[in-house]
């Protein structure tokens, strides 16, 4: 498949930064945001929103790459430089692998940004 063809890989990229740890969920950017607030489910729907929210993806101008734009939200106990650090390296290794699985080896810009901190963190225990 050529890299023009080579559809998005915002899941990829949403489920690498949410694998690392400290990171308690992705924060939707406002374009999600005043879309759910317009529908007319809003209410029922507002605590639910895809992953996929809070990652962007483009080509650059020149389509030789993909800049990827990652919103984090972090829970308490983790610094935030080393967390953001180790999102923007798992989410550009797993994209770099979805784009030569699919034999589309081309460039990858990741920016992190944390959007809230001292998210209190959830037990898992059952």
């Amino acid at each position: 498949m050529a890299a023009t063809g080579t559809p998005p890989p915002l899941g990829v990229a949403a489920a690498a930064a949410l694998a690392v740890p400290g990171v308690a969920g992705l924060q939707p950017r406002l374009a999600h945001r005043l879309a759910a607030a317009a529908s007319p489910a809003w209410p029922e729907t507002a605590a639910q929103h895809a992953p996929e929210a809070g990652v962007r993806i483009d080509r650059v101008p020149d389509g030789s790459g993909w800049h990827i734009e990652v919103r984090c939200v972090l829970t308490e106990g983790h610094r935030v430089v080393d967390t953001a650090r180790d999102v923007h390296d798992q989410v550009r290794a797993a994209v770099l692998s979805y784009l030569a699985a699919h034999d589309a080896p081309v460039a990858v810009t990741v920016t992190v940004t944390v959007t809230v901190t001292r998210i209190a963190a959830r037990d898992h225990t059952v």
